[in-house]
């Protein structure tokens, strides 16, 4: 077999295979007599199928079988010696294509390779960590909001008209067009205004209602509504106010603790401060880590591979394009162009990329099977009741598997990073970390 190269410009690379028809015929002769010993045939023992007629019955199929094996075996061959490792999947493509048995085969591949990623002296980055202590106001304000959550309701004195926040107890029937509708009728409904857990404008004109009145609230269900039947239909339904109870607030006391799953109230209050400093944590790296990836960016510059800067151009761009037209749904919107920004941003996440990757390698940083089942849990259960499809699909897609793993393996690379970077600490008040986050999303 012969490799003759093609294409040497940058990080391309092109090369010519040549399998010459002998050695595509000893490959086909050797799988047949592989086989032979397992082929019954009429008129013939187990085993003693002459090979002139098993090459007559299955040589065909077995051409191509040896044809791709030849090819492939030719390139990992070649990525073995030179050492290349491709960006994206070589194309490859058969040359002659008026081939026929008994002719060689040309065959074209074509790649981008991997850049030499330079070294990085991880020891000598400089990273500052923000760090926030819960403050008292904090853990009150957290306290107070448990409290309105564990709220309950107590009657209103008799005529009084209902507030936004207060709960009204109702029994209402919907219909659309003079047909009530599956679905559409409750008893004793407790609904709480201003929560909009219905309709839209449904709980707006319940305000100022008193029990025992009867009262036609009319709406019309949102275009992308779940049910199709009912989708950006007008709906009227008959409510009869039953009851309308204003909120009390639950006492902070040890009552109020118990309902949280703590002791008593100072120790409902310890967790809300670890839970406040934990979210503190988690942001301020955040901005550790954006500190870290410019530094990075500053630090390397190497080739990129055009294929895969292209393609992250033409995804930010897309993300971007259903960011600013939340109302287009669809995909039906034509090509959107990148622009100098899209592909600037594109060839930092490139650059990045690879070089994290190649950190991780060197530093044999792995996502374990444990990590990855935890986070296809966690994504999982934005799917209730149909979590089972949701772990099968992921392990019938490789991409989608990719998808749920990149991100794992950049974090553990980077608290790598972490733990050999000289980090010094700076205290800072939570008002000061919420403005380095805001800097942070406004950059994006």
């Amino acid at each position: 077999m012969q490799v003759t190269e093609t294409l040497n410009e940058g990080l391309k690379r092109g090369y010519s295979i040549t399998l010459t028809a002998a050695e595509l015929d000893e490959k086909v002769n050797a799988k047949l007599a592989e086989a032979q010993p397992e082929v019954q045939m009429k008129g013939f023992r187990k085993g003693k199928v002459p090979m002139a007629l098993l090459k007559k019955q299955f040589g065909q199929r077995v051409l191509g079988e040896a044809m791709q094996e030849a090819i492939d075996g030719a390139m990992q061959s070649h990525f073995e010696d030179s050492g290349d490792r491709p960006a994206l999947q070589p194309s490859v493509e058969m040359t002659n294509e008026d081939w026929k048995e008994g002719d060689d085969v040309e065959v074209a591949m074509s790649y981008e390779k991997l850049p030499e990623i330079p070294e990085v002296d991880t020891k000598a980055l400089k990273l500052e960590k923000l760090v926030v202590k819960a403050e008292d106001g904090a853990v009150d304000e957290a306290l107070k909001s448990l409290a309105e959550n564990a709220q309950s309701f107590e009657d209103r004195k008799k005529g009084s008209k209902a507030k936004d926040g207060d709960q009204v107890v109702i029994d209402f029937k919907g219909s659309v067009d003079g047909e009530e509708f599956e679905g559409g009728a409750a008893e004793d409904y407790p609904l709480v205004l201003g929560s909009n857990s219905f309709i839209p404008g449904f709980e707006e004109q319940l305000v100022g209602v008193k029990a025992g009145d009867e009262v036609e609230v009319k709406v019309t269900f949102p275009e992308e509504y779940g049910a199709e039947n009912l989708a950006g239909k007008d709906a009227v339904f008959a409510c009869t106010v039953k009851e309308v109870k204003a909120p009390k607030p639950a006492e902070l006391d040890d009552e109020l603790a118990k309902r949280y799953g703590a002791e008593d109230l100072e120790a409902l209050k310890g967790q809300i401060r670890e839970r406040l400093e934990t979210e503190y944590g988690q942001a301020s790296r955040q901005v550790m880590k954006r500190s870290l990836l410019d530094q990075l960016d500053g630090l390397v510059k190497f080739d990129l591979p055009p294929s895969l800067v292209e393609a992250e151009a033409k995804q930010i761009a897309h993300q971007l394009y259903h960011e600013e037209h939340p109302d287009d749904h669809g995909h039906d919107h034509g090509e959107i162009e990148p622009t100098d920004e899209h592909q600037n941003l594109a060839e930092r996440r490139v650059r990045l990329g690879l070089l994290l990757a190649e950190l991780g390698q060197k530093n044999e940083i792995q996502v374990s099977d444990a990590e990855m089942t935890q986070a296809v849990m966690q994504q999982a259960r934005q799917y209730p009741g149909q979590e089972r499809q949701f772990f099968e699909f992921v392990q019938q897609n490789p991409q989608m598997r990719q998808q749920i793993q990149a991100p794992i393996f950049e974090d553990k690379v980077v608290d790598y990073i972490f733990e050999l970077a000289e980090i010094s600490e700076k205290p800072v008040n939570k008002d000061e970390l919420e403005k380095a986050i805001e800097a942070l999303e406004a950059d994006d």
